[in-house]
Parts: structure tokens; C-alpha cells; sequence
């Protein structure tokens, strides 16, 4: 990411007062709420969309499914390019809800798989995973926010990391093989290093004017989060 010059609007988060820290905090984790309710907003959308719906369960079964998670790829590279290199508010709104859209559109098949996983536990699964997820981010959150601790460490091992997991399902789609639980338990790890890095970022690195940016990285790592956690509950 590119440095701005500082200036008082422009000022590394790290250097404020308590107060334009609290505000900063406060601005970044409501937006994140308020991607988190747009998310279940548009998601209940698509669901009385049965063309949509059958559009996006019908790009599951192999080639389709790389095309979809290489589109997803490359609206998550621009959404996220936006938001870090425009100065302009309008345009972090607007990558933001790109990338809200983006992750309610590939959650369609797995929400779809746990919807039909039981005639009477299927929101009880949902619940769950929604209710261990939103926990432990909030522990890793406040690991980093009550400590301070640096952990831009993080970034070349998630880089790694990352690469590996997207070879892996790459090779599963073009192979017809199952990564299994083993690999859900290590994604769910991977996203808690996103989440400890993101938030360190917030802590660290952000401009009091990227709160927008901030939460946009927060609930990607948010999500990633709760799509391995529902494979483990799904698994069971």
C-alpha cells in the first residue's frame, strides 16, 4: 500500500489521541456491521431470485465452479484495490458493496447445501456456525486491540499460506477430489492469521480516513472465517 503524506486528516492511526482513535474504531467496526447486515440482506435476496439461484448452483460442478472462484478473485483484487488506493469516499462505498455483493453471490451453493442438510436443523447449523465465528473473531480482535501487538509479520506467511489453499482447490476442482475437514480446520486457522493481521492493520497502519478500506479487509477475513467453519459443521 502506498503512503499518503500526513497531514491531519491523513494521519497514521497509530499516532492519535485516545478519542480520534475511539471515533476511528467506532467508524471502522460499524461499517463492518453494516456489511455484515447487507450481506444477510442481499443473500435473502438472491434466495427469492430462483433464476439467480439456479444460475449460481449451476457454476458448482467443476470448470464452472474455477471460472466462478476466479471471478470472485478478481472482483476481490479490484474491490480491494479501490479501497486502498482511491482517495475518493464514494469510491471505498462503492468497493465495499462490490465486494458484499460478490461474497452473497459465492455463498449461494454452501448456504443452498446447509439449507437442505436437515428438515429441521438447518437455521440451528447456520446459528451455530454464525455464533462461533463472530466469537472467535471478536477474541482475536481483542487480542490485538487490549496489546497493541504488531503482526504485519503475518502477511508473507498468509501470502504463502494462501497460495498453497488456492492451488489445493484448484487441483480439487480439475481433479474431482475432496480436501476434507483436515483442510477446513487449517482455512479456519488461516483466517484467524487474517484476522490478527487486518486488525493489526487497523491498529497500525490505516489512515483516519480508510475506515472504509478497513472494514471492507476486516469482513473479508470475517467471512472467510464463517465459510470454513459452516464446511466443518456440514461435515459433521
Amino acid at each position: 500500500m502506498k503512503d499518503y503524506q500526513n497531514t491531519t486528516t491523513n494521519q497514521v492511526e497509530s499516532t492519535l489521541t485516545e478519542t480520534e482513535r475511539a471515533v476511528f474504531y467506532r467508524k471502522t467496526y460499524a461499517h463492518l456491521a453494516g456489511a455484515v447486515l447487507l450481506f444477510i440482506l442481499i443473500e435473502t435476496l438472491f434466495f427469492q431470485i430462483p433464476p439467480l439461484l439456479n444460475f449460481a448452483l449451476s457454476l458448482t460442478d467443476g470448470y464452472s465452479w474455477l471460472i466462478m472462484l476466479g471471478g470472485f478473485l478478481f472482483i476481490t483484487n479490484y474491490a480491494e484495490r479501490i479501497a486502498l488506493k482511491s482517495t475518493s469516499s464514494k469510491m471505498h462505498y462503492l468497493a465495499l458493496l462490490i465486494y458484499v455483493i460478490a461474497e452473497a453471490f459465492i455463498f449461494i451453493p454452501l448456504i443452498f447445501i446447509v439449507l437442505s442438510y436437515t428438515d429441521g436443523g438447518s437455521f440451528d447449523i447456520l446459528n451455530q456456525a454464525a455464533i462461533m465465528t463472530l466469537s472467535l473473531f471478536t477474541g482475536l480482535s481483542a487480542i490485538v486491540l487490549l496489546t497493541r501487538k504488531d503482526f504485519s509479520f503475518l502477511k508473507s506467511i498468509l501470502a504463502v499460506g494462501f497460495a498453497i489453499a488456492l492451488g489445493l482447490i484448484v487441483a480439487g476442482i480439475l481433479f474431482g477430489f475432496d480436501l476434507g475437514l483436515l483442510f477446513s480446520g487449517v482455512m479456519v486457522i488461516l483466517a484467524s492469521g487474517s484476522i490478527l493481521y487486518q486488525t493489526s492493520n487497523l491498529v497500525h497502519k490505516y489512515k483516519t480516513h480508510q475506515y472504509v478500506a478497513a472494514s471492507l479487509g476486516l469482513f473479508a477475513s470475517l467471512m472467510l472465517l464463517f465459510w470454513y467453519i459452516l464446511n466443518i459443521h456440514t461435515s459433521d
